[in-house]
């Protein structure tokens, strides 16, 4: 490494952020970047450690050691060849990915690891502000054609591999943009759209082909894509989000959460919103899921003003340190509070939502609540939980935002003309190994195949599932695999 003792010398450190109550004045990224020296220093504390289980700790085995070394040498050539050579956007993921390598890093046994996101996101930055990020078309072409369903991170990935391999790869998305989840998904204060729509401009000058506004199954038959195409990749994502079917679900005032943070976000973008608009400036918000996209919720409405927010998690409060039962290097379950936290919301663990109630006009006014406690097994996992008796209460609300997951794809529509076998959850049937359908020639990656999961897992998807359709496309192939494979097995 570049300096061998730099992790005794230097402590972790973040760039500075914006003061809460200036940032909720705006849907603006607030996070800044690093001093020359300071980015120095904290690439300087990536320990030779022998064996660097943070290429395991990532999705994508992105080779950490290496591109550190490469910032704190200044090479920043070298540093965004070997961080692109794994993953394709390291831009979103340096700003929303929750770093699984840096719970695995080996300087986190005993001292805050090494800030790797961090880094990782000055890297492609300084990569573009150098002309270090270049469009690169492939010099011969395949003569053969791939549809990618889904513009989200996994086809985003999928179709930057394949187009690589000389493949003429379309895109379809049914929305107006594309991006998927990383367009109107993600709130501007976390990944502004300026970043999407970047990369989005650089893969059309490759040659990637993006059609919006083209859903599947409804627009387009799905056999016409096998008609049309050598292959298709599926990977729209797990869409149907979980629900809380409870008396007075029908109230008015009850949304799924991303129905809520689609809208803001394409109010940022200036695009139209064409449902009834879901404002909550004035109003007392009650957030039920305790996950990224319940914060999303906390966030979006301090920005437009709620009075109150509050956010309800039905699991008790985790640990704010590692246990027994989660031992380095696995990504601990710790207690976990984002930037939208700090800008005003009120959190309670253990709560179990009963009834949701309206007034005399047929309004929501209120949430029935009671707490509860935890039975775990021997590993601390929840496994039933009580309820408290006398506990029971209603908390005043005029909006709630249900953000409990996601459980499936959807099945009607394409994924039913497709015919293709679904497992027992719902998500579409295709082995990591070969992300192969049921249905020959179709394939399926992301959250559609593994269900919701990470955007770096999305991203890691959609890179493998290319390699395994150049495969087949091919009968060799040159794209790389984070697993130990021969490059032309």
């Amino acid at each position: 490494m570049g300096h061998v003792t730099g992790f005794k010398q230097f402590d972790r450190e973040l760039p500075a952020k914006v003061a809460p109550t200036e940032r909720i004045t705006n849907y603006n990224e607030f996070v800044g970047l690093y001093s020359p020296e300071q980015l120095n220093h904290q690439a300087a504390r990536c320990m030779d450690c022998g064996v660097p289980f943070c290429h395991s700790g990532c999705p994508l085995g992105n080779i950490i050691p290496e591109f550190n070394d490469a910032v704190y040498r200044q090479d920043w050539e070298e540093a965004y060849r070997v961080l692109i050579s794994t993953n394709n956007f390291p831009e979103f993921t340096g700003r929303i990915c929750p770093a699984p390598c840096e719970s695995a890093c080996v300087l986190g046994i005993n001292r805050p690891p090494v800030a790797i996101e961090e880094i990782e996101k000055h890297i492609i930055e300084t990569a573009f502000q150098k002309g270090l990020v270049r469009p690169s078309a492939p010099l011969l072409k395949s003569g053969k054609t791939v549809a990618v369903v889904g513009s989200g991170p996994a086809g985003l990935a999928a179709a930057a591999q394949l187009n690589k391999a000389g493949h003429t790869v379309t895109v379809f998305e049914r929305d107006d943009m594309p991006g998927g989840l990383l367009r109107y998904g993600i709130p501007d204060f976390k990944l502004e759209k300026w970043v999407v729509e970047r990369r989005i401009s650089l893969m059309e000058e490759e040659g990637v082909i993006f059609r919006c506004n083209t859903e599947i199954g409804k627009d387009v038959p799905a056999n016409a894509l096998l008609n049309e195409f050598d292959a298709v990749v599926l990977t729209g994502g797990s869409t149907i989000p979980r629900d809380l079917p409870l008396p007075g679900r029908e109230l008015p005032g009850i949304h799924f959460a991303m129905d809520f943070l689609k809208q803001q976000n394409k109010r940022v973008s200036a695009r139209a919103v064409e449902q009834e608009p879901i404002v909550v400036t004035g109003q007392d918000v009650v957030v039920i899921g305790g996950g990224d996209t319940g914060s999303d919720c906390v966030g979006t409405s301090n920005r437009q003003g709620a009075t109150s927010v509050t956010q309800f998690e039905l699991l008790a409060q985790p640990p704010k340190e590692r246990t027994a039962h989660m031992p380095w290097p696995n990504y601990p379950m710790v207690l976990k509070t984002t930037s939208s936290h700090e800008e005003g919301c009120q959190r309670y663990w253990g709560i179990n939502t009963k009834e949701f109630l309206g007034d005399e006009n047929g309004n929501l006014r209120a949430l029935r609540i009671t707490d509860v406690t935890w039975e775990t097994d021997v590993m601390g996992r929840p496994i039933k939980f009580q309820e408290i008796e006398g506990s029971e209460r209603e908390v005043p609300c005029q909006r709630i935002f249900l953000a409990m997951g996601f459980l499936h794809p959807q099945a009607n529509g394409m994924l039913q003309q497709f015919g293709v076998a679904l497992d027992g959850r719902g998500n579409v049937q295709a082995t990591e190994k070969a992300y192969q359908t049921s249905v020959a020639r179709v394939f399926a990656a992301g959250d559609m195949r593994r269900g919701q999961s990470l955007v770096v897992w999305a991203i890691s998807e959609g890179r493998e599932a290319a390699r395994q359709v150049d495969k087949f496309l091919m009968g060799k192939t040159v794209l790389p695999t984070k697993d130990a494979e021969p490059m032309f097995a």
